[in-house]
């Protein structure tokens, strides 16, 4: 979800909300259900057509996206706060697109130095994270490329299967 918030600091922003639901099971006592909230702020938007807009863009285009997740630190709320960068690069070098902005996550404290300590360990940041990120920049995304003309970076609809005639048989009589 992407709405507008008022300004903080002297500058708006957009931000968006993804509250995850955790399901733990263990034996003898059933479905326990935590709330985990995660709020994205984005701090900075770029785009930048480098490709000519009089000029036709070209028919085959690549586009690499890239989520570059910067840490997990603990706030002195109890809270986690993840910075990260997510890059938009096409090729040939049509346009570049880059939003900065930072993740934090509320809970329950234990699960807050869990996902902390997780995270020290294996140095990969937690699958909600970056899905939560990913949502919305992607939005964010969508609308930069929308406002300079080109091609939004989602993955390409898969087409529709070619129907495939039936094998022709040739009848052949022979005499």
């Amino acid at each position: 979800m992407i709405d507008w918030t008022d300004a903080v600091n002297g500058q708006a922003h957009r931000w968006g909300i993804l509250t995850r639901l955790k399901s733990d099971w263990s034996e003898g006592s059933g479905c326990v259900l935590r709330l985990r909230k995660i709020n994205v702020f984005v701090t900075s938007l770029s785009g930048e057509r480098l490709w000519d807009v009089e000029r036709e863009l070209p028919g085959q285009i690549q586009i690499a996206v890239n989520i570059n997740m910067l840490g997990i630190e603990e706030q002195t709320d109890g809270t986690l706060q993840a910075p990260f960068v997510f890059t938009v690069n096409f090729t040939p070098a049509i346009a570049q697109i880059s939003i900065k902005g930072r993740a934090k996550i509320q809970g329950e404290r234990a699960e807050m130095q869990k996902m902390l300590e997780e995270h020290k360990q294996q140095k990969t940041p937690p699958v909600q994270i970056v899905q939560a990120v990913s949502s919305t920049a992607i939005a964010e995304a969508i609308l930069i490329s929308k406002t300079i003309g080109i091609p939004p970076p989602l993955p390409p609809l898969p087409s529709p299967p070619a129907a495939q005639a039936p094998p022709k048989t040739e009848s052949r009589y022979t005499t």
